[in-house]
């Protein structure tokens, strides 16, 4: 008789063990956006209230945990890719799309520094996500540029490097303004646009003298 060797499944983690996990992530998740990627797995334990043993249970390094935060991350983003292509009019699913993105790295530090490592292919788990983005950005901006919405010329290249240009802003403007992106990206917007395409309304105004001083004073201070 042949005694096959069953293969057993993954054991699920026990419901403690499970709740642990998810405080870790959703820790994670909040040190990266407000820090970026130098916070360690000692912050992490601390923000999320385990010992830093359990976190070494459930992640053997830093890069283990940024891979399972920001494929959540990039999950949403996809799925935000797809909404905007939802939108009935081409337009407005570009703008749906744009300021999704602008807003989203604006305020995840550490998302933004991982789609810049991206583009270095310097983590391997995410070099496909091009392959399930870009090929939906590249049908909302033809989408809206057919439809005589997005002016001649303007590719998907260029939109990414337009975000990172407000996100850019956004990060020096962060310590003394945090919405201030929201201006530039709605100027970004109105310069892309087709003749007769409505504008979009610049309802935050621009830094201050002041507010420029400060922000440079935190930059450097975040430099040190």
């Amino acid at each position: 008789m042949n005694h096959a060797t069953a293969v057993s499944p993954p054991r699920r983690l026990r419901a403690d063990a499970a709740r642990n996990q998810q405080r870790i992530i959703a820790a994670a998740r909040e040190l990266f956006a407000e820090h970026g990627l130098e916070i360690t797995l000692d912050d992490v334990a601390e923000r999320a209230g385990v010992g830093v043993g359990t976190v070494y249970r459930r992640f053997a390094n830093k890069k283990e945990l940024i891979s399972e935060v920001f494929e959540q991350n990039i999950d949403d983003f996809a799925e935000a890719t797809e909404a905007a292509l939802q939108n009935a009019d081409p337009w407005f699913g570009f703008v749906e799309f744009v300021e999704y993105a602008c807003r989203h790295m604006a305020v995840n530090r550490g998302f933004s520094e991982v789609m810049l490592e991206l583009e270095d292919g310097n983590i391997d788990r995410f070099v496909t996500v091009r392959d399930r983005i870009k090929p939906r950005v590249t049908a909302i901006v033809d989408r809206a540029r057919d439809a005589g919405a997005l002016a001649p010329g303007i590719v998907p290249h260029d939109v990414f490097a337009l975000i990172h240009m407000v996100d850019g802003l956004a990060d020096f403007a962060k310590p003394v303004n945090p919405d201030v992106w929201q201006r530039y990206m709605a100027i970004v917007l109105n310069g892309v646009r087709a003749d007769g395409t409505p504008r979009q309304p610049l309802l935050v105004p621009p830094l201050t003298d002041d507010e420029v001083e400060r922000a440079k004073g935190a930059c450097g201070g975040r430099r040190r």
